[in-house]
């Protein structure tokens, strides 16, 4: 199934803030792991260049529906970390300062890997699609998490916002995923780099004492592992994923699991 590049073009637009009691925000205070994944996930959202930096030099800007969604999503995203960034404000709490100019060394070798294997294999939109679907739908299940544990009701209607994008987002990326993955070639291309090399957005952007950290407070504990196992129930109806448990079999790799602390 396609999505045409003019639909998502006319429905794009920045997160909308009206309505959203800034001012009523100190009134409730903020858990300190609250704090501290917000201010991941706005770091994150503000990244958000620099992977489209990353797939500029793809094969992935070559068809017109996933370059004009990558466009919007850049910009939806932007405005996420925007909203972020003053919720952070607005609570009493500076949001992280970082160069997005200066990226690691790691990190300018995978961007030149990735531009390499876009080259020689003609597949490489599968993997990305199959991946930001992956990613899109942590995001989400992250953001309802965050809202039902930090207890704050400004923070809970603003994140219900920004929920509502990152599942139109993921119903691009699943739907251009399930697509691409009819092939088998393509499908088992993509499996096994899923398998192998997926992890959790802002993995080897953030430190790992922060991922371990967001993983903790987010997906430890029975309701925690449940949230989970609802991302890999929704990319588990991908073609070739029926079988998959990719975020809990990372989660039980970093030891994010009931009744095992960090």
């Amino acid at each position: 199934m396609t999505v045409s590049s003019d639909a998502w073009w006319s429905r794009s637009r920045a997160v909308a803030l009206d309505g959203i009691a800034w001012d009523e925000v100190p009134r409730w205070p903020l858990p300190p792991a609250a704090v501290r994944t917000l201010r991941y996930m706005q770091d994150i959202e503000a990244h958000t260049i620099v992977y489209v930096r990353e797939l500029l030099g793809t094969r992935a800007i070559d068809e017109p529906a996933v370059a004009t969604f990558l466009a919007t999503w850049f910009y939806e995203e932007t405005a996420h970390g925007q909203a972020l960034d003053r919720f952070l404000a607005m609570a009493g709490h500076a949001s992280l300062a970082r160069a997005r100019s200066r990226a690691p060394l790691a990190h300018r070798l995978q961007e030149r890997a990735m531009a390499a294997l876009s080259r020689v294999w003609p597949d490489f939109v599968a993997v990305h699609m199959t991946w930001g679907a992956i990613n899109e739908m942590t995001a989400l299940t992250a953001y309802q998490r965050l809202a039902a544990l930090a207890g704050h009701p400004v923070l809970a209607e603003l994140l219900s916002r920004l929920i509502r994008d990152e599942a139109r987002h993921y119903a691009f990326y699943s739907r251009q995923a399930a697509r691409r993955l009819e092939a088998p070639a393509a499908r088992r291309t993509v499996r096994f780099l899923i398998d192998r090399f997926w992890a959790p957005v802002g993995s080897g952007v953030q430190p790992e004492t922060e991922v371990r950290a967001l993983a903790d407070y987010l997906f430890a504990g029975p309701e925690g592992r449940a949230a989970a196992r609802r991302i890999d129930t929704a990319i588990g109806r991908l073609p070739g994923f029926a079988d998959a448990r990719i975020f809990e079999r990372w989660l039980e790799r970093k030891r994010i699991a009931p009744g095992l602390p960090l």
